[in-house]
């Protein structure tokens, strides 16, 4: 997970400026209509949902949103169809590139996806060539400054994690998908502010990438994370400090 701390640092604050300029919204909207298709309306018997109205409202979506959202997935409102996509690919430097998009256009989105990662000097590939190197994890970050690590550590292994770890002035709490919520909560119910709380595909294997090369990954990243049907992007890359901070500074 080297530098990928920072990187979620980074993210954090792109989703910020995603908000300010109205796109957030549209993804957060697309995530709880297909959760409240797939597992029904009530968030209290849909974890998923539950997750996707969390998120939502950590970042301001009003509730006639969510609400719309909602009934559009369970019917009550006619909306798109979306359906979930999985894309696999390869990045510069032969970075895995793991995709997770809802799309209510499949060939076109696979169309400007393939082309973003051409115009970057990566290549999509065949489902199954990369998914294997990631494993589904909760995590949560915290910033190592606000709290000390003794209690990071006891609210973390209290709630079922996994494993706690100090990165980049940051502590990194890692637990099996189904402990994300128990997690999260602890933490909110002992007052620990955390940076970013979700379920990722952690690497399990990283690619060192260094200089231009590694420019272009992060551009490529960049680019597909911008994508309005992609919902998340993970890769297992391992960049320099500087070059992380270099990306941070133009977000």
């Amino acid at each position: 997970m080297a530098g990928h701390s920072k990187w979620h640092n980074i993210r954090v604050r792109k989703m910020r400026q995603d908000l300010i300029r109205g796109r957030l919204f549209g993804k957060l909207a697309r995530e709880i209509t297909i959760a409240a298709r797939l597992g029904g309306g009530d968030p209290n018997a849909n974890p998923r949902l539950r997750a996707a109205i969390d998120r939502a409202r950590e970042h301001g979506m009003p509730m006639d949103n969510i609400e719309r959202a909602i009934k559009k997935g369970t019917g009550e409102l006619e909306g798109e169809h979306y359906e979930e996509v999985v894309y696999e690919g390869y990045g510069p430097g032969g970075v895995a590139i793991l995709i997770e998009a809802l799309t209510d256009n499949r060939n076109r989105t696979t169309s400007e996806l393939r082309r973003l990662f051409q115009k970057h000097g990566g290549s999509l590939s065949e489902a199954g060539s990369v998914a294997w190197v990631f494993e589904k994890k909760a995590l949560v970050i915290v910033d190592a400054n606000v709290v000390d690590e003794d209690s990071v550590i006891a609210c973390a292994l209290d709630a079922g994690a996994d494993d706690v770890q100090k990165k980049d002035g940051t502590y990194e709490i890692v637990g099996e998908p189904k402990q994300f919520q128990a997690i999260k909560n602890a933490f909110e119910q002992n007052g620990i502010p955390y940076q970013l709380a979700t379920v990722i595909n952690m690497p399990k294997t990283t690619v060192r990438v260094e200089g231009e090369e590694a420019r272009r990954l992060l551009a490529l990243l960049r680019d597909l994370e911008d994508h309005d049907d992609v919902q998340s992007v993970s890769a297992n890359f391992d960049v320099p400090d500087e070059l992380l901070e270099e990306v941070s500074e133009a977000a």
